[in-house]
């Protein structure tokens, strides 16, 4: 036989050979088992929401702090209700650790200058008070304007400008009103609160 015929008697055989032998398919290898890890990666914290209550400090730290300062004692306070009237002093019987408001009226600020005596310089409540206590105080006021139907017409509020109020001294101080104040002439009844601090 030459040789091309036996080249090609060999191809023919390798091809019937390979034909008739199963395919192999290949698998990747299988993971190695899971080992324990000497740092767990830590788990992720919740992020903090508004309706997300904060964690409590550990009882450790709320030792390092210490005992917490007291809080600060609640304000000298007095409230009370009484009819309105305009431009008009009005008697007043409010009273708080010592500090008595004696009256108040509302009105429009006027210049006390004749060259300006139609110069109107806002609208206010205008309070008295006396301190009949033997320690120096700090007021602070707030009054609200209604009408007959419990609409609210006005509110204002102040307090001592510079210092404090000295024992046995007398004082002035001008609530102002300011944006809602057109129709406080028409008031049935104010109510006025008085806060005091040392």
């Amino acid at each position: 036989m030459n040789r091309i015929a036996l080249a090609f008697l060999a191809s023919a055989a390798l091809a019937a050979q390979s034909a008739q032998a199963p395919v192999q398919e290949l698998k990747p290898p299988p993971p190695p088992p899971p080992t324990a890890s000497a740092d767990p990666a830590p788990s992720q914290a919740v992020p903090h929401h508004e309706h997300t209550p904060p964690k409590p400090l550990p009882a450790a730290d709320q030792a390092a702090l210490g005992t917490p300062a007291p809080a600060a004692a609640p304000l000298s306070f007095a409230s009370g209700s009484y009819k309105f009237y305009w431009d008009t002093t009005i008697p007043v019987n409010l009273e708080a650790d010592g500090v008595k408001v004696s009256e108040i009226y509302f009105n429009v600020r006027k210049s006390r200058y004749s060259w300006l005596k139609d110069a109107e310089f806002g609208t206010r409540a205008h309070v008295t008070i006396t301190n009949t206590s033997a320690r120096p105080r700090v007021p602070g006021f707030a009054v609200a304007v209604l009408d007959a139907d419990g609409k609210l017409l006005g509110v204002a509020s102040g307090g001592t400008k510079v210092g404090t109020v000295a024992p046995g001294g007398t004082e002035e101080f001008d609530l102002n009103f300011s944006q809602v104040k057109e129709r406080l002439p028409k008031g049935a009844t104010f109510l006025l609160s008085m806060e005091l601090r040392d």
